[in-house]
C-alpha cells in the first residue's frame, strides 16, 4: 500500500479549462491576463513546464484524462458528435473512469461543466461513476442563460443546437440564472462544502475560454487596455475562471482541507489562436496540431505539505498521469492497464528519473503521428516530417529531420510499434457530421 494512502486518501480536484493558451496564465509569464488564483496553485505546488495532454482537441483529450489511457487504445480517436440515441458515440463501457475507480475507495464523486464523452443514456456521468453532475453533455455551450432555449436534447435538430440546451443536474433539466462560468464555480464550492467529511473527487470541467466568445461586463471591464475585441473577451473569460478558482481554493482552505487535497490545473489542449485569440507563446502551433502549441498546456499541481511548493518540474508529464497518481494514493487497482504513472515520487525527489521515456500522439484521420522520446520530437505526416531537439528549441524553429536520418528512423519505429497496440476509431466524429447524419437520418428525431 502506498505510504500516503496508509493514513487517509487525499481529496482529488481536477480543474480543467477549455482551449486555454499556454501563455495565458501568470505562472507561465502572462502579464496581460492576471490569474492570481490559478497562480496560487503554482505557488503552493509545482509547475510542469513540459506538461502535455494526449490529444490536440477536446473530446479525445478528455477521454485520455478520465481513463488514464491513450484514448486510441479504445477507439476514441475523434470528437464525438451529439447523437443521444447512439450508444457507441462516446466512451466505451470497457473503460473505467476515474470516478468509477475512486468510488471503489469510498470517494464521493462529482463532475461539473463539460462532459463530451457521450450523450447516450448509458454514457452520461451518473452512469459512469459520478454521484453528482451539473453541466452539459455536448462539446460546448452558450454562456448566457437567456440563450438556453431548448428544454431537452429531444428538441434539437442540428449538432450545435445542443449549445442552447438547459443545463442538467444529474438527469433533470434546471433553470440557471448565472453566467455559466460563475454557475460552475458556485456548484464547485457547494460540492466541496457538502462533501467535506469524506474523501471526494471533483472534476471541474470549465468550458471557458472555448467559443462562443461571451463574457459579462463585470469581467470585460477589467481589460480596458486590450483593443482587440476577441482578445479582450477571451481575457475576461479567463478572468472569470480565475475568480471561480479563487472561491474554490478559499473554501478548501476555510474548511481545513488544503493539506489533504491534491489539486491539478490544466487545459484540455492548446489554444486555437485564431478562434479565441489565445496565445501559446513561445510555442509553435495551436489546437489541432502536434506542434508543441497544440499539446503542451498550462499545467500545475499542489498538495500542500506533500510535494514541493513554488518550483518547476521540467521532465515531460502527461494528463494520463493524473489517473495513475489518484489510483496509487487511493490504494485501488485500476481495471485496465494504465499509460500514466504516479507522479508523487518524481515530484518529491524519491525517484530522480523521468516519468516517461516516450510520449505518443496519433491523429487517425490526418494520418499524423508524433513522439517525444527524451528530448527528441518527431512529427510525421503523409507528405513530410518534422524533427526537433526540445532541450534547445522550444519554439521549434529548426527542422532537424534531414540532419539525423538514423534517429528519425528509430523514432518512426517506436511510433509504428505503439500504433500496433491501438484500435481503429469506433465512431464518426465532428469532422464527419454530414456523413453521420446521412447514414442516420433519424439522428435527431424523437424516439
Amino acid at each position: 500500500m502506498p505510504a500516503f494512502a496508509q493514513q487517509s486518501p487525499p481529496n482529488v480536484l481536477i480543474i480543467l479549462t477549455d482551449d486555454q493558451g499556454y501563455a495565458d496564465v501568470g505562472f507561465n509569464g502572462s502579464t496581460e491576463i492576471p490569474t492570481p488564483n490559478i497562480d496560487r496553485i503554482a505557488k503552493n505546488g509545482t509547475v510542469f513546464t513540459n506538461g502535455y495532454v494526449s490529444f490536440a482537441v477536446c473530446g479525445p483529450s478528455r477521454a485520455g484524462l478520465i481513463t488514464g489511457r491513450y484514448q486510441d487504445r479504445f477507439g476514441f480517436s475523434r470528437n464525438p458528435l451529439m447523437a443521444p440515441k447512439d450508444s457507441t458515440m462516446g466512451l466505451p463501457q470497457s473503460e473505467e473512469t476515474m470516478a468509477e475507480l475512486l468510488k471503489k475507495a469510498g470517494y464521493r464523486t462529482g463532475v461539473l461543466g463539460k462532459w463530451h464523452l457521450g450523450a447516450h443514456e448509458n454514457q452520461r456521468p451518473n452512469k459512469r461513476g459520478f454521484d453528482e453532475f451539473y453541466g452539459f453533455l455536448s462539446g460546448g455551450h452558450r454562456y448566457f442563460p437567456e440563450e438556453y432555449t431548448f428544454q431537452d436534447l429531444s428538441e434539437i435538430k442540428a449538432q450545435f443546437d445542443a449549445y442552447r440546451t438547459k443545463l442538467l443536474r444529474n438527469e433533470k433539466r434546471v433553470e440557471e440564472t448565472e453566467y455559466l462560468t460563475d454557475a460552475l464555480s458556485r456548484e464547485a464550492v457547494s460540492f466541496v462544502e457538502r462533501n467535506q467529511n469524506q474523501p471526494f473527487f471533483l472534476y471541474l470541467a470549465y468550458n471557458a475560454p472555448h467559443a462562443p466568445m461571451q463574457a459579462t461586463q463585470k469581467y470585460l471591464d477589467r481589460f480596458p487596455n486590450i483593443a482587440d475585441e476577441k482578445r479582450r473577451t477571451y481575457a475576461a473569460m479567463v478572468s472569470a475562471v480565475d475568480d471561480g478558482v479563487g472561491d474554490l481554493l478559499d473554501k478548501i482552505e476555510e474548511l481545513g482541507l488544503t493539506e489533504n487535497t491534491l489539486i491539478f490545473f490544466l487545459s484540455d489542449n492548446g489554444g486555437p489562436t485564431k478562434d479565441n485569440a489565445s496565445s501559446n507563446a513561445p510555442l509553435r502551433g495551436f489546437k489541432g496540431d502536434f506542434f508543441e502549441g497544440g499539446i503542451r498546456v498550462p499545467f500545475a499541481v499542489q498538495w500542500k505539505g506533500k510535494i514541493p511548493a513554488g518550483v518547476s518540474y521540467d521532465y515531460p508529464v502527461i494528463s494520463l498521469d493524473i489517473f495513475a497518481t489518484a489510483a496509487e494514493l487511493a490504494a485501488v487497482n485500476p481495471k485496465n492497464k494504465l499509460d500514466g504513472v504516479n507522479l508523487i515520487p518524481y515530484l518529491t525527489g524519491k525517484n530522480s528519473g523521468r516519468p516517461h521515456e516516450a510520449l505518443y500522439w496519433r491523429n487517425y484521420d490526418a494520418r499524423r503521428f508524433a513522439i517525444r522520446h527524451l528530448d527528441q520530437k518527431l512529427i510525421t505526416m503523409p507528405d513530410r516530417a518534422f524533427q526537433f531537439d526540445l532541450s534547445s528549441d522550444w519554439s521549434k524553429k529548426l527542422n532537424l529531420h534531414q540532419e539525423n536520418p538514423s534517429l528519425s528512423e528509430r523514432l518512426r519505429g517506436l511510433i509504428e510499434t505503439w500504433n500496433e497496440t491501438l484500435e481503429l476509431p469506433r465512431f464518426l466524429g465532428l469532422m464527419q457530421d454530414k456523413e453521420y447524419s446521412r447514414l442516420n437520418p433519424d439522428r435527431f428525431k424523437k424516439k
